[in-house]
């Protein structure tokens, strides 16, 4: 399964990060995360995201318009990739609305398509319903890293592509944020219904 050569993957135009974020959050649903490294191709249908609505999102990393050299990104381009650590652990967001607002999204699962041998190495011990369920796992079996920062998903080697639309998506609280007051209830986590790589 390696080298480009098993499967055309043609990113999606920024055009289609233009959308509100929180349709941009459903509308990513289906569609296919691929990530180039050296050892080949990996790639998965994202399956789960959480969308944070920045200035006024109590759990954003830009709530009040914090800008700092982690979040600047997310006042970029929609269709840019803000990745940052948490625990070691490398997560990987589609930055979204129009310039100046930072809002970003959040890719919690996806499920294996392409390079499942690279993902296997990568997530090695774990079962493959393990191996990207949840952020901290797929950016390790797809070869996510923070070198991938700031980068736009319409150029290689991180990039976005059309898949498949899902029949139901289903929506409800996000995960881990218990700290952020209100913001803790808002309804902005999305996936993909019945799927087995969902996070929980």
């Amino acid at each position: 399964m390696k080298g480009s050569e098993t499967m055309n993957y043609t990113p999606l135009p920024l055009s289609f990060y233009e959308q509100p974020t929180l349709e941009l959050a459903q509308g990513l649903l289906g569609c296919v995360l691929v990530k180039e490294t050296e050892e080949g191709i990996a790639s998965g249908y994202i399956v789960e995201t959480e969308a944070y609505l920045g200035p006024e999102d109590r759990a954003a990393h830009s709530f009040g318009n914090r800008r700092t050299k982690r979040t600047e990104i997310m006042f970029h381009e929609a269709g840019r990739v803000y990745t940052y650590l948490m625990h070691t652990h490398c997560l990987v967001n589609v930055v979204a609305a129009e310039i100046g607002v930072p809002n970003a999204i959040l890719i919690r699962a996806v499920e294996p398509l392409e390079g499942l041998d690279l993902m296997k190495e990568r997530r090695k011990g774990h079962p493959m319903k393990n191996w990207t369920s949840g952020p901290g796992k797929l950016t390790k079996a797809l070869g996510i890293t923070m070198g991938d920062y700031g980068r736009f998903y319409t150029e290689p080697p991180l990039i976005i592509t059309e898949g498949y639309n899902p029949p139901e998506i289903a929506a409800g609280k996000r995960i881990g944020i218990d700290n952020s007051g209100e913001a803790k209830d808002y309804p902005w986590r999305f996936w993909v219904k019945g799927n087995p790589y969902v996070s929980r």
